[in-house]
């Protein structure tokens, strides 16, 4: 279509994204799976280029080349949804993806590309600058992230998936476990505030058995490095399914967790995972 950015016959990150988001806006209502959305169009774009591997480096490429085009689709999207977002980063208000298509102009002008515009929330306070002065309990935005750093959560989420046992809806649970237990949620953080995140992350770590080098489950939070396999594939999901209701009881929606694990299953799938075995 005209003044669409189009590489070859496929539609580019951007508008494949805008284009997403609207159908699922159109079908879904109010949950249109924005985040999910978010991850799973540059891992199908990856997937489906005969030259280019789906794995961290693949990812990278993807996200590499986007274009201003791709960032302003972007913002567009945000017209066709009402999600959780928090206020842009000190010096960068005319970014405000709550604006819209009128942030256009800004984008142009400073010719951010759509990673450029993610690496913004990937920072915990937005930037390095705002993070050193900000409140270093800020939670990144970890799909933003994924973003910026080749996609490493939903890589390891899915070895995790592949290398577990049972049917494929518990292996994806467990892996659910291990990545809140790693790194606390930006949706929780959003809208229930930094501390609630880092608690329900806590709790998560909680359920998780010791790791094969005897690390305490429960321990500081640290990264999505620090949770090992043998402490995902121990995890208890009766204890999960208490977890989870206690967390519906008290409003705490680990929404951007969701996400990552959605794109991990994706790429268990893609890898040979088996629905059933």
């Amino acid at each position: 279509a005209a003044g669409r950015a189009v590489v070859g016959e496929t539609p580019a990150v951007g508008d494949a994204f805008e284009q997403a988001v609207k159908g699922m806006a159109a079908r879904a209502g109010t949950n249109t799976q924005f985040g999910c959305l978010l991850l799973l169009v540059p891992l199908v774009r990856a997937a489906a280029d005969p030259g280019r591997e789906l794995a961290p480096d693949g990812l990278d490429a993807v996200c590499r080349a986007t274009t201003v085009d791709d960032a302003v689709a972007f913002y567009r999207a945000f017209e066709a949804v009402d999600v959780a977002v928090d206020d842009p980063p000190p010096g960068a208000a005319d970014l405000d993806v709550r604006r819209g298509s009128d942030a256009e102009p800004a984008l142009r002008e400073r010719g951010m590309t759509l990673r450029d515009v993610l690496a913004l929330s990937a920072e915990p306070g937005g930037s390095a600058e705002a993070a050193d002065s900000g409140d270093p309990d800020r939670v990144p935005d970890r799909n933003a992230a994924e973003w910026t750093e080749g996609f490493p959560r939903t890589f390891r989420a899915a070895e995790w998936i592949l290398t577990d046992e049972g049917p494929l809806a518990d292996r994806a649970a467990r892996a659910f476990l291990g990545l809140l237990a790693a790194e606390p949620d930006t949706l929780v953080a959003s809208t229930r505030g930094a501390e609630t995140a880092h608690e329900a992350s806590g709790r998560a770590r909680a359920l998780l058995t010791g790791g094969a080098d005897g690390s305490d489950p429960a321990g500081p939070l640290g990264d999505i490095g620090a949770i090992d396999a043998v402490a995902v594939h121990g995890a208890d999901l009766d204890a999960a399914e208490s977890l989870a209701e206690a967390f519906v009881a008290e409003g705490i929606n680990p929404g951007t967790t969701a996400d990552l694990t959605c794109a991990a299953l994706f790429v268990a799938l893609r890898r040979g995972a088996e629905v059933a075995p």
